[in-house]
């Protein structure tokens, strides 16, 4: 192709309608051009769109844009000047030409350049009637005369050409045409909104009318999810995590909770540019004051009041230190499932939003465990792909499962969860395996295809064959000949049969035109696969097009068992998902076919199977693609007994299944007793333990040791994002402290702080002290170690604050609805803050009475006489009748009547502590030789202890009351 070709051909004059329309040849030259210099009179929301996407891309690789429009008539709209601002955030030039009174503006000119070796190699100019419309552009009757410029074909062109260009430098210098801003168009929408309501005085053409704008309203799942997130803040919750499946609207649901929350600074973070400027369209369209900005490698505005950052640039501590911590009331982070990277924590840390909102199309609680502890727990609303068709939000899908019978799998190296890519990219490049994938192909596609390649060769490779047997096919990847936004128009217009791509559009792009979507790759993560499969799965106005057909290639390798699990929801044993497979729960008019022999493969892979602890850690390795973290580990119910047992400790079962010179190995064994006894093993009556930890953790504490104060206060604000754990676990009177509140640090330190940095009777290691009031870990953790054992602690916190909540919180809620489902009960006091310690004395309450309904089965009790309460800790679990931390107990209280003696019962004991706070301890009562009593605990790691003065009996342990 020509140098000029690339820019135009055909026909000089563009004659309009349908048959002849400008836009096509418009968006082609702004593909391909160098500079690109626009001047027209009106744009109007429907017209920028059509060639947002292409002026994005030409922006995107370097291209100089300048665009000119005006205040004439005020037919401009507003929303397409907030959209010219989002395209100015990334370089564009954007000027407005303000119009005196009786002056006009009526330019229609669009000017390209194509340059090499510095100088112009070919340029035209489109000059007639188009303003930027949909009619205008798409299919009203506009005439439009092409001016074409070939240096080294004519010399008069020359001097034509730069005139053309003159002028329109002219026009841009003009002292009324001004670089557009937010307030100018803040002052031009009042102006606007005016006349856009009184009677038309001058006759204008109909392209020429202020477009009505349909207002944007939430679909039935996002008002369901904005709901839910109202209540979520309304408990108390400062952060959250909504999931929404892919095309679902997670970008628009949180402009729309924006708006609810009235957030006046919000922060939008996300890891792909192509999701930051959709974002930031959206929230221009849809919020009218939002002053919108980009904050990434090459832009770094801090202004605007909705800021859009990417978290490669912001994530960096020298990004964060511009900001106050408290500089966003609102802040997203898209494509959550990223957010446990340390780039995320870090930022996640330092800022202290009024709401934190995180988003993710991932579907199972496996996926979201790693995640969830970066929202304090709070899965705020979830939404699958089903739940999308149900609510014809997406199309019903109909997938094929095809046996990738030319690549054995099981030959190509596997390295830190994923095949060798030079390997697998050899083993694609063969006509044996095109030819497969072209004959499933045609046998199954609909009309528009987008295919997902293993590598930019692999794609090239693919996209030659299918032209070589006579189909349209183009290779769309970062760098490709084809620009993305011209590819998908393409295939939007039946010009194209395929694109195959390669990571372009996995994320942050809509392509609702898309009716088949073709899977030529393994892909690892199930968050990927159903990233992929959503390309296809929006509703199309356009083609009205009734379901998704997915060809999937699938190889016999244990790791595409993500693709079914990621289908069905199912995260268990393969003997499990086989099973399910048989009789899959899809929505009506879905379909799941898979050839007999990966079904085949998969018994056998089953049977070959087995439950050590290493083929549970590495099988789940598999199904997440990359190796499990505590808290996943946990959360797919496997056992930690069985770790404990084989390997003494996580990290040792870790360490033995990482690369030789993977570098936290290094650490694990130089830190392995703090890892296990500081924070695996620590024992926990309460959350405080964690919550201190986690507080460390944000405020560094491994470089910059925090003090006491500092801890305190920064720990206040972690349970303050919880109210869940905070009612639960604090005392009645302690609610009311506040994070810099002299009683607030008494507390604390008196607990947490105190329970990590003072010998205990145990004689068991200290693991923090506190030297100059600064609270410092005991073990020398060298300078080059810190980041790592950082990563490697945070990861053991959100393990035991996870199965806490998990264990602990619900074995009360679990009871309760057990209770209320039977009618032989009787009500009795439920003191949920008494906390019986089963450990060493802890601090409780009684102030707090609620209602709880007991069985009669455990014998004569009355309201008057026994009450419940939970136990705290595991100092009673042994003998025959073990009591674990969390259970419920049922105790009588200790009257002059019921009295009696007292040894060798199992009594709950009170006595006050320095501040006059009560404290609660069970234990066995033992009455010595000596006449002293001991209390003795039915663990035998936990030592005997001697009855004094401070101390009462108060009530008789019945029993565990059992859910």
């Amino acid at each position: 192709m020509t140098t000029q070709a690339l820019l135009y051909d055909g026909f000089k004059l563009t004659s309009g309608g349908k048959n002849d329309p400008l836009l096509p040849k418009l968006k082609r030259a702004i593909n391909n051009a160098d500079e690109i210099e626009i001047a027209v009179s009106f744009i109007q929301p429907s017209g920028i769109k059509l060639l947002e996407a292409a002026l994005e891309d030409a922006l995107a690789r370097g291209a100089s844009v300048k665009i000119i429009t005006s205040d004439y008539l005020c037919i401009t709209s507003p929303i397409a000047l907030k959209t010219l601002m989002v395209l100015q955030s990334h370089q564009a030039t954007v000027k407005i030409f303000q119009c005196k009174p009786h002056e006009s503006f009526h330019m229609k000119s669009y000017i390209f350049v194509r340059n090499q070796n510095d100088k112009i190699a070919t340029g035209c100019a489109f000059i007639g009637s188009n303003n930027i419309s949909k009619s205008a552009l798409t299919h009203a009757t506009e005439w439009c005369l092409r001016y074409d410029y070939s240096p080294f074909e004519h010399l008069n062109d020359d001097k034509e050409f730069s005139h053309i260009r003159n002028c329109f430098k002219a026009i841009e210098q003009h002292s009324q045409s001004i670089p557009l801003t937010h307030q100018w168009i803040a002052e031009y929408e009042l102006r606007f909104n005016k006349l856009i309501t009184q009677p038309k005085t001058v006759l204008v053409d109909d392209s020429f009318h202020p477009e009505q704008q349909e207002p944007c309203v939430p679909n039935e799942i996002q008002q369901q999810t904005l709901t839910a997130l109202n209540k979520t803040r309304q408990q108390g919750f400062k952060r959250g995590l909504v999931v929404l499946a892919t095309g679902m609207g997670k970008t628009w649901l949180s402009a729309f909770d924006v708006m609810q929350f009235n957030a006046k600074r919000v922060l939008f973070v996300a890891h792909r540019e192509e999701i930051l400027i959709q974002a930031q369209r959206t929230f221009a369209t849809l919020i009218t004051d939002a002053i919108t900005g980009l904050y990434n490698s090459t832009n770094v505005d801090r202004t605007a009041n909705y800021l859009f950052a990417s978290i490669q640039t912001i994530g960096k501590s020298v990004h964060l230190e511009k900001f106050s911590p408290l500089d966003f009331d609102y802040i997203i982070v898209d494509e959550f499932h990223h957010a446990s990277a340390s780039t995320y924590r870090e930022l996640l840390a330092y800022f202290q939003p009024k709401f934190l909102l995180g988003l993710t199309a991932t579907p199972e609680r496996s996926d979201q465990a790693d995640i969830l502890s970066l929202v304090d727990n709070n899965l705020v609303f979830e939404r699958n792909l089903v739940h999308g068709i149900e609510a014809n939000i997406l199309v019903p899908f109909e997938y094929h499962g095809i046996y990738d019978e030319f690549v054995d799998y099981q030959e190509i190296p596997w390295r830190n969860g994923q095949f060798d890519p030079t390997s697998l990219n050899n083993a694609f490049a063969t006509i044996k395996r095109a030819k497969h994938i072209h004959q499933h192909w045609l046998k199954l596609k609909q009309s528009r295809t987008l295919a997902f390649c293993i590598s930019k060769q692999h794609a090239d490779y693919m996209a030659k064959k299918f032209n070589s047997l006579g189909y349209n096919a183009v290779a769309a990847y970062s760098g490709s000949s084809t620009q993305r936004n011209d590819a998908l128009t393409q295939l939007e217009l039946g010009e194209i049969d395929i694109i195959f791509s390669v990571d372009l559009f996995n994320e942050g792009t809509d392509l609702p035109a898309i009716d088949t979507i073709l899977m030529i790759r393994p892909t690892q993560s199930k968050i990927l696969f159903l990233q992929q499969l959503g390309r296809g799965l929006r509703t199309s106005k356009q083609t009205q097009k009734e379901k998704l057909v997915v060809i999937d290639f699938i190889g016999n390798h244990q790791s595409f068992l993500n693709k079914p699990s990621a289908l069905l929801g199912q995260s268990s044993s393969t003997k499990g998902l086989i099973s399910k497979l048989n009789e899959p729960d899809l929505p009506d008019n879905c379909h799941l076919n898979f050839d007999p022999e990966l079904i085949q493969f998969w018994e056998t892979l089953h049977q070959q199977l087995g439950n050590t602890v290493k083929e549970e850690f590495r099988s789940l390795q598999q199904q997440l693609g990359h190796r499990p973290t505590a808290t996943e580990y946990f959360q797919c119910n496997y056992d930690f007994k069985k770790i404990r047992k084989k390997h003494g400790s996580w990290y040792e079962l870790v360490r033995s299944e990482l690369a030789e010179q993977h570098p936290h190995i290094a650490i694990i064994d130089k830190y392995s007793d703090f890892l296990f006894g500081a924070i695996e093993a620590t024992a926990m009556s309460k959350c405080f333990k964690p919550i201190l930890l986690e507080a460390f953790l944000e405020l560094d504490g491994f470089i910059t040791p925090p003090t006491i104060a500092e801890l305190a206060e920064r720990s206040w604000y972690v349970l303050d994002r919880r109210p869940d754990l905070k009612m639960a676990e604090l005392p009645e009177k302690k609610l009311t402290l506040t994070a810099t509140s002299k009683g607030w640090h008494q507390y604390w330190k008196a607990n947490p702080i105190n329970a990590f940095t003072k010998e205990n009777k145990n004689k068991s290691p200290t693991w923090f002290s506190i030297k100059d009031e600064l609270f410092i870990p005991t073990v020398d953790v060298a300078e080059q170690d810190k980041a790592i054992l950082h990563e490697l602690v945070q990861e053991l916190v959100d393990y035991r604050l996870a199965k806490y909540i998990q264990t602990r919180l619900a074995i009360k809620k679990s009871y309760k609805k057990s209770m209320l489902e039977s009618n032989n009960v009787t009500s009795l006091p439920f003191y949920p803050k008494l906390s019986i310690a089963c450990g060493h004395f802890k601090a409780g309450s009684s102030e707090q009475k609620e209602t709880i309904e007991v069985p009669r089965s455990y014998g004569n009790i009355t309201s008057k006489t026994h009450f419940v309460a939970p136990a705290v800790g595991n100092s009673m679990n042994g003998g025959s009748r073990p009591i674990l931390d969390g259970d419920l107990l049922l105790l009588e209280w200790v009257t002059p009547i019921s009295a009696g003696s007292i040894s060798n019962l199992t009594m709950a004991i009170e006595r006050q502590d320095s501040t006059g706070d009560s404290e609660y301890l069970l234990r066995v009562i033992r009455k010595g030789a000596d006449g002293q009593y001991v209390l003795k605990a039915n663990n035998q790691n936990y030592s005997d202890q001697y009855a004094d003065d401070t101390m009462r009996t108060f009530a008789r342990f019945v029993d565990v009351i059992t859910p």
